[in-house]
C-alpha cells in the first residue's frame, strides 16, 4: 500500500543576531528560517531553508497541492513535479529555496517511515563530515576575529574562515590577528563578491604570501564566471563558489571556474538537487563543500563521494541550536551523523520556537 503525504505545514521564524554583522557586500541583524513539515503514515518529516517569509508563501501557494496525496516514498518524483509547478513563478532563487525545504522534509519523512538514518537512505559514503569554522565578520574587531577563530581551532576544528572585502584597508590587521590566534591551522577568506577580478587577484597574492590563506571564496560575484576563471587560473590558492547556485545549470556553469564547488542543501533543491550536484562533481573530478545549514547538511553530504567539508557557520549553528532538538555537535573537527535515529534526527522545539514566530 502506498503511503501518501496527508499534511504539509509551514512556519517562519525570525531570530535576531547577537550583534549587527556584515560581510564584503551585505549587512544584517537577523536570520529568517522557513520550516516545512510533511506528514504521512503517522510520521512527520522536517525540512527548512534560510530564506525570507516569501519562500513560505511560495510553499503554501505553489507547492502544497502538489505534495498532498503524493507518494511519501518517492521524494525524487515529487521534486520533479515541484519544479514544474514553479515554472511561471521562477525556479532559481526563492523558488528553489522553497522547493529545497519541501524536499528535505520529504526525504526525512521517507527515512523515518523506513526507520533508516537519512545518510544511509541516501547512500552513505563517509562516517563523518569534516568541518571548517566560519564567521569572522567584517563588523568584528581584530580581537573578536581572533577570539572566534582561535576558539574553533582550540576545540579541534583545523580550518577556519573569515569575511573580507568591506574595508580592505582594515583587513590586514584582522588577518594578522586571525593567523596569530590559529597557529598553523588552515585559514580561508570569503569576499562575498566584493572585488573586481583584478583586485581580487592582487589580494589573493597577498592573502597567500602574508597570511598563508589557502581558500578564497567568491572573490568576485558568483555570476561573474569570467572573473572567477581569471582568479582561479592565476591565484596561488583555491577559488570556491556555488552558494548561490540553485538549478543544475548554475553548477554546470561553475565547472572550470572554481577549484571546489559549494552547494547549499537548503537552496540547491534539497537532497534531490544535491544528488544531481554530486553526479556532476563526480563526472568532472571536482570536490563539493557544504555551504552553511550544518544540521540539514550533515546527513546528505555524508553520501557524497567527493565531499570536501561542511561550513560550521556561526549564525546557523546558533539558530539551529535554538530551534531544533537533535542538532549534532562537533567531535574531532567533524560531524558524525547519528545513525541510531531515523531521518536526520531533528525535531522542532515547538514551545521554544514560538517566541521567534514571524
Amino acid at each position: 500500500m502506498t503511503t501518501v503525504v496527508d499534511r504539509l505545514t509551514t512556519q517562519v521564524f525570525e531570530i535576531p543576531t547577537e550583534e549587527p554583522e556584515s560581510d564584503g557586500t551585505l549587512e544584517w541583524d537577523s536570520t529568517s528560517v522557513v520550516v516545512v513539515e510533511a506528514a504521512g503514515g503517522g510520521t512527520r518529516g522536517l525540512g527548512y531553508t534560510y530564506a525570507p517569509a516569501a519562500a513560505g508563501q511560495l510553499v503554501e501557494q505553489q507547492l502544497r497541492e502538489v505534495v498532498l496525496g503524493a507518494d511519501a516514498l518517492a521524494p525524487q518524483a515529487v521534486a520533479r513535479a515541484l519544479g514544474e509547478a514553479l515554472r511561471n513563478a521562477g525556479r532559481p532563487g526563492l523558488g528553489f529555496e522553497a522547493l529545497s525545504a519541501v524536499d528535505l522534509a520529504l526525504w526525512d519523512l521517507k527515512a523515518r517511515l523506513l526507520d533508516l538514518p537519512l545518510c544511509d537512505l541516501v547512500g552513505r559514503v563517509h562516517d563523518e563530515v569534516p568541518l571548517y569554522g566560519s564567521g569572522g565578520f567584517c563588523s568584528y574587531s581584530p580581537e573578536r576575529v581572533a577570539d572566534q577563530l582561535g576558539g574553533w581551532v582550540a576545540d579541534g576544528i583545523p580550518r577556519v574562515k573569515m569575511k573580507v572585502g568591506r574595508d580592505p584597508a582594515a583587513d590586514p590587521a584582522r588577518l594578522g590577528a586571525a593567523r596569530a590566534a590559529i597557529g598553523t591551522a588552515e585559514l580561508y577568506v570569503d569576499a562575498n563578491g566584493a572585488f573586481t577580478a583584478k583586485r581580487a587577484l592582487r589580494w589573493a597574492e597577498r592573502y597567500a604570501a602574508e597570511w598563508d590563506v589557502t581558500w578564497f571564496e567568491e572573490p568576485v560575484a558568483s555570476s561573474d564566471l569570467d572573473g572567477l576563471r581569471l582568479v582561479r587560473e592565476h591565484a596561488p590558492l583555491e577559488v570556491a563558489a556555488g552558494e548561490y547556485a540553485y538549478v543544475p545549470r548554475d553548477f554546470v556553469n561553475l565547472i572550470g571556474a572554481v577549484d571546489c564547488l559549494q552547494a547549499d542543501v537548503t537552496r540547491c533543491g534539497g537532497v534531490t538537487g544535491l544528488l544531481t550536484v554530486a553526479g556532476l562533481a563526480d563526472a568532472h573530478g571536482i570536490d563539493v563543500s557544504a555551504h552553511c545549514a550544518p544540521a540539514a547538511a550533515a546527513h546528505p553530504f555524508a553520501a557524497l563521494a567527493r565531499l570536501r567539508h561542511l561550513e560550521w557557520f556561526h549564525d546557523h549553528v546558533r539558530v539551529e541550536r535554538l530551534l531544533f532538538d537533535g542538532v549534532l555537535e562537533p567531535r574531532g573537527g567533524a560531524l558524525h551523523p547519528d545513525r541510531s535515529r531515523a531521518g536526520h534526527g531533528l525535531e522542532l522545539k515547538r514551545a521554544d520556537a514560538e517566541r521567534w514566530a514571524a
